[in-house]
């Protein structure tokens, strides 16, 4: 096969790809999570930290005492105790576990089979026959050894892989763009994030939030988009004064039955449950962008693109 130039290579590592393998993700990394992140890594982590004796809450949102167990567990492995969870961290928190281990690490790896294989394996901490079967099916899925063992490798991958959103959370599935609900994946932060505004919402009693594209399973350029190929865009749909977004159409801010305040409240409500991993949000009303709310860009009239971001992310688009 011809040599392939430094910029593509780049590329193709970015997306998780390799010009010479048919593996899904060969060059999947752990992602760094930090204070205001919430999901099935959060939540992973929480329980790896509570593997390694430290005092952390269960509760997949990368709160104060996420933070205090993480410097902990960093200044115990002599690591930079700056309570946030990069790959170095990552790679320290991981145990080698496989079929017989119990406890705290494997509650850990079961919340992440059950993300990112759309599973309903108990999350006992007991590594069962069932959770060894699945632990094989996930590596044949990403094409590394499927011996059913869990070290390293099969960590990083779990935890890169992305994560499938919960519709019941007042959520609705809109397929504008005609990718079908196998765009509907985004990173377990990304999604728990909308996730959780999107519960926040349903409090105001406006209707569902319409979910449009977010990515593939495993990134990539997705038809329609110039971006959504890391699992950190996803777009959504403006509320209408009717509360009638999931059933009646789309509609754009300029149309009469455009309900500028409760999609303010809807941008509001995102950014609240993702404090400091929001990038920005394209869309078009010029009273929201006056407001700091949202972000012009062309063909952003109908729709709300959200961009989440990690403090730290192999592309700069993407960085807090």
């Amino acid at each position: 096969m011809r040599r392939l130039g430094p910029a593509v290579l780049a590329v193709l590592l970015l997306i998780g790809l390799t010009p010479s393998t048919a593996q899904a993700y060969a060059n999947a990394f752990f992602p760094t999570q930090s204070t205001g992140n919430r999901g099935a890594d959060v939540l992973a982590i929480q329980y790896l930290l509570q593997h390694h004796g430290q005092s952390a809450p269960a509760d997949g949102v990368f709160g104060a005492s996420t933070v205090a167990a993480a410097k902990a567990f960093q200044t115990a492995k002599g690591l930079g105790s700056d309570g946030i969870v990069g790959p170095q961290t990552w790679g320290a928190l991981v145990p080698t576990i496989s079929s017989g281990a119990a406890g705290a690490a494997v509650r850990a790896l079961q919340v992440e089979l059950n993300a990112k294989r759309r599973l309903s394996l108990p999350v006992d901490g007991v590594f069962s026959t069932a959770v060894r079967d699945a632990v094989i099916a996930f590596q044949s899925h990403a094409g590394i050894g499927a011996d059913g063992i869990v070290g390293p490798v099969t960590w990083r991958n779990l935890a890169w892989h992305y994560d499938y959103p919960d519709f019941a959370a007042n959520l609705c599935d809109q397929d504008p763009d005609g990718n079908g609900t196998a765009a509907n994946w985004a990173t377990s932060a990304a999604a728990a994030q909308l996730e959780q505004a999107a519960r926040s919402f349903a409090g105001t009693s406006q209707g569902k939030v319409p979910y449009g594209d977010a990515g593939f399973e495993h990134g990539g350029d997705i038809p329609g988009h110039g971006s959504h190929e890391v699992g950190l865009d996803i777009d959504i749909w403006p509320i209408r004064t009717d509360s009638a977004q999931c059933t009646a159409g789309r509609i754009t801010w300029q149309s009469a039955t455009y309900d500028r305040a409760a999609t303010r409240q809807l941008v509001q409500a995102i950014r609240a449950a993702a404090p400091g991993h929001v990038r920005l949000v394209f869309f078009n009303d010029p009273v929201l962008i006056n407001e700091g709310l949202t972000t012009q860009w062309e063909a952003h009239d109908n729709h709300l693109h959200v961009r989440f971001c990690e403090v730290v992310h192999p592309n700069s688009l993407y960085t807090c």
